[in-house]
C-alpha cells in the first residue's frame, strides 16, 4: 500500500501503537456477537407480528419475564453502530479509496447474496424483479420489497463507507481529517434534524441524523484507541454518547399503553446504550486485552452471516420445533440459536472465506 495511513502511528498513551495487521482486537468480536444475540432476542421474543405466527402466540404471553428485555434488543444495532465506526477507522489505515471499497464489498456481499437466496427459497419473500435489486442492496432507497428485513441496517452503513471514503479517505487521511470530519457530520446532521421537513428528506437520508452519532462515537474511541490522552478524540466519542442516547430514547420509547407489546424504560436504553459505549471505550483502553480466547475470533466471524440469516429463517425453524414437533418453547428458542448460529458457521466457511479475498482482488485489482 502507498497510500499515508488514515491515522497517524505515533501515540503518546500508554503502551505501543496497534501494528497494521497486528493482533486482533477478539473483545470486539465477542461484542458484536453480543450485539446480534440482542437483536436475535428482539425478534424470536421481543415483539409481535410475524414473531406470533411463528409461535402460534404472542411471545409476551410464551416468556412472560424474558420478553420486557427482549423488547430491548434493537439497541443491538446502536452498539453495532458503534462498534463499526471504531473498525472502519481502523481498517482504513494506510489504503486508498480502490482498495477501502473493495475490502468492503469483499466483507458486506458473499454472505449477502447467500442469505438473499436462502431466505427467498424458504419464505418466497418478493417478487423476481425485487430479488433481482435486492442483490444491489440499493432497494430500501428504491422503494422496493425487502427480503431481508435487517437490511436496512446494511443501507445505513453503506452511506457511511460513503461518507468515510469521500470525507476521510480519499483526501489522504490523518488525524485532524478525521476529527474534522466527525465534527462538521456531527453540527451537519444535527442542523439537518432541526431543519424544516420539508426540504430535508435528501440531506437526512445522507447525514442519517438518527445514526451519525454512534458511527462518530466509534471512530472518536478509535482515536483515542490511538492516544488514550487525545482530548479531542474524547470530546468526539462523548458527543457522540450524549446525542446517541437521545436518538435511541426518541426511537423506542413511548408512554405506558397496553396496546402495545412491551414499554421500554428511558433509563433502561440511555443505560444499554452507555454500556455499550463504555464496552468500546474498554476496548480502545486496552483494558479487554486479556480476553483473548480463540472462540472470540470464531464469534467475530459468525456475527455477520447470522445476523443476515437469524430472522425469516428463525421464524421457519421456530414454527417447526415448537408448532410442527411439539417441544417447549424455551428449548425451541435455544435450538433455534443453536441453528443459526451452525447455519451462520456453515456460510463463513463455504462463502465467506473461499468468496471474499477473491472479490477483493477482483474489485483491487
Amino acid at each position: 500500500m502507498t497510500a499515508a495511513p488514515a491515522i497517524p502511528a505515533a501515540r503518546t498513551g500508554a503502551g505501543p501503537a496497534p501494528k497494521a495487521g497486528g493482533d486482533r482486537l477478539r473483545a470486539l468480536d465477542g461484542l458484536r456477537l453480543l450485539a446480534a444475540l440482542m437483536v436475535a432476542g428482539y425478534h424470536y421474543g421481543g415483539r409481535g407480528g410475524e414473531v406470533a405466527k411463528a409461535w402460534g402466540a404472542s411471545p409476551n404471553k410464551m416468556f412472560p419475564e424474558a420478553s420486557t428485555w427482549f423488547a430491548y434488543g434493537p439497541l443491538g444495532v446502536q452498539i453495532f453502530f458503534v462498534i463499526s465506526g471504531f473498525v472502519i477507522c481502523m481498517s482504513a489505515q494506510g489504503r486508498t479509496v480502490r482498495a477501502f471499497a473493495a475490502s468492503r464489498a469483499a466483507r458486506l456481499y458473499p454472505a449477502y447474496w447467500v442469505a438473499l437466496i436462502l431466505v427467498t427459497v424458504a419464505v418466497e419473500a418478493v417478487s423476481p424483479s425485487d430479488f433481482l435489486l435486492n442483490l444491489t442492496m440499493l432497494q430500501q432507497p428504491l422503494g422496493a420489497d425487502r427480503v431481508l428485513g435487517v437490511c436496512w441496517t446494511l443501507w445505513v452503513e453503506l452511506r457511511f463507507y460513503v461518507l468515510f471514503a469521500l470525507c476521510v479517505v480519499l483526501p489522504g487521511g490523518g488525524r485532524r481529517r478525521t476529527l474534522l470530519f466527525c465534527g462538521v457530520w456531527t453540527v451537519a446532521a444535527v442542523l439537518v434534524d432541526a431543519g424544516d421537513p420539508a426540504g430535508k428528506a435528501f440531506l437526512s437520508q445522507a447525514l442519517m441524523p438518527q445514526y451519525a452519532p454512534f458511527f462518530i462515537g466509534g471512530i472518536g474511541l478509535y482515536l483515542v484507541h490511538r492516544d488514550h490522552r487525545d482530548r479531542l478524540a474524547w470530546a468526539v466519542a462523548l458527543t457522540g454518547w450524549l446525542i446517541g442516547q437521545h436518538y435511541a430514547v426518541a426511537g423506542l420509547w413511548h408512554a405506558p399503553n397496553p396496546k402495545f407489546f412491551s414499554y421500554r424504560s428511558s433509563l433502561v436504553i440511555i443505560a444499554i446504550v452507555t454500556a455499550g459505549f463504555a464496552a468500546v471505550a474498554l476496548v480502545a483502553l486496552g483494558k479487554l486485552a486479556w480476553a483473548r480466547w480463540r472462540w472470540l475470533t470464531v464469534a467475530g466471524a459468525l456475527t455477520y452471516p447470522f445476523y443476515l440469516v437469524h430472522e425469516h429463517l428463525g421464524w421457519v425453524v421456530i414454527k417447526a420445533l415448537h408448532r410442527g414437533a411439539g417441544i417447549p418453547a424455551p428449548a425451541t428458542f435455544a435450538l433455534t440459536l443453536v441453528f443459526m448460529l451452525a447455519l451462520a458457521w456453515g456460510i463463513h466457511r463455504l462463502v465467506e472465506r473461499p468468496l471474499g479475498p477473491k472479490l477483493r482482488r477482483l474489485l483491487d485489482g
